[in-house]
């Protein structure tokens, strides 16, 4: 019985965690025409993260959690270059 009570979490544990991994991938959303460094280096954390994600398949996941956690880096790398992206864009309107 009590190995019943934990494969419920357990299952939905990962399934939080999946879908969050997916939920947080990196994509190109700078404007190129008003912050056009940024925009590059996002689309290079985007083709980064395509190319972690192939590794990962094509090792069967089987990384350690290292793969996965240098996606996750990615992906709030992705964050930071937004949120400066936003910043100029409230500076250049001063």
């Amino acid at each position: 019985m009590a190995k019943k009570n934990l494969i419920f979490p357990a299952v939905l544990g990962v399934a939080l965690f999946a879908g969050l991994s997916l939920a947080q991938d990196p994509v190109v959303n700078i404007d190129r025409a008003r912050h056009p460094n940024l925009a590059e280096a996002q689309e290079h954390i985007v083709a980064a993260n395509a190319a972690i994600a192939r590794a990962q398949a094509d090792n069967k996941y089987d990384m350690k959690g290292h793969a996965e956690k240098a996606r996750q880096h990615l992906a709030e790398a992705d964050r930071e270059l937004r949120a400066a992206a936003t910043a100029a864009n409230e500076g250049m309107k001063r």
